[in-house]
């Protein structure tokens, strides 16, 4: 679902209960700015702030039926929010620990990823693979944001979709590499141990200076704006940006990687 329809539905609730934003905020034990954050987009709402806003408003679940609804129709709930805020970013900084960033993915490798194991019927897959691509054209707009990646060299040595589907993910990676706005950097296996071994992430910078951490793991992810985690993340950053090969050692081990010319 568009998550402007589910907020307006939050709106209509706390409208009809005659509850302002504070009020809701202490009925639910939830901070005023984060449901400011969620009223106004900034924040995705989860599915533990849909149940208590329904059972703080007597809206009968209706708010965490849409967001399930959402979630089945469209990419993971806590995801449908991010594509927008990517839109708007002035810089977006990925780092991934096992697999290639999903804006740099050939559609052979996303449909790999997101059929692995089988956990989602075929036409899920293929919805998922959609999604995927249909972000990539931010890459290629009319003024698109800076986009700096870093890859761990292990990302790049696992044939996800076999040799040969792997091969032409390499030859993605070498023409993403010539576009004007990205940097691609791969962070070697002999730097060892690192500061972001348990997972990847996202720092987006926003117009004024707003910034946003995406981050995923193996159940679902989160879209987070605390200056405490975003502080962290970007010394985590910084640390792999230095570890990591330079953009022309970094081609360099892409072409040594791929077979074919």
């Amino acid at each position: 679902m568009n998550i402007e329809v589910w907020v307006r539905a939050l709106k209509a609730a706390r409208a009809g209960a005659d509850v302002s934003q504070e009020g809701l905020a202490a009925l639910i034990r939830w901070s005023p700015s984060t449901v400011a954050a969620i009223e106004t987009g900034r924040r995705r709402p989860t599915m533990e702030f849909a149940v208590a806003a329904d059972q703080a408003l007597g809206t009968g679940g209706l708010l965490a039926s849409l967001l399930t609804a959402g979630e089945e129709n469209s990419g993971p709930a806590w995801f449908e929010s991010w594509p927008g805020h990517e839109e708007r970013a002035i810089r977006l900084c990925y780092f991934e620990p096992c697999l290639v960033p999903g804006l740099l993915q050939t559609e052979e490798y996303a449909r790999a990823v997101a059929s692995a194991g089988g956990l989602y019927r075929s036409d899920r897959v293929e919805e998922l693979v959609s999604l995927r691509m249909s972000r990539q054209h931010l890459l290629r707009r009319e003024n698109p944001p800076e986009c700096v990646f870093v890859i761990d060299e292990s990302a790049l040595r696992r044939p996800v979709g076999g040799p040969a589907g792997m091969d032409r993910q390499l030859g993605r990676l070498l023409e993403a590499a010539e576009l004007p706005d990205v940097r691609l950097h791969v962070l070697p296996l002999d730097v060892g141990a690192h500061v972001s071994m348990g997972g990847g992430f996202v720092l987006a910078e926003l117009p004024g200076h707003d910034r946003l951490l995406c981050l995923d793991n193996a159940a679902r992810g989160q879209i987070a704006d605390y200056p405490d985690w975003i502080g962290l993340v970007q010394r985590k950053w910084e640390h792999l940006l230095g570890e990591a090969l330079s953009e022309s050692a970094s081609l360099d081990l892409i072409n040594k990687l791929k077979v074919t010319p």
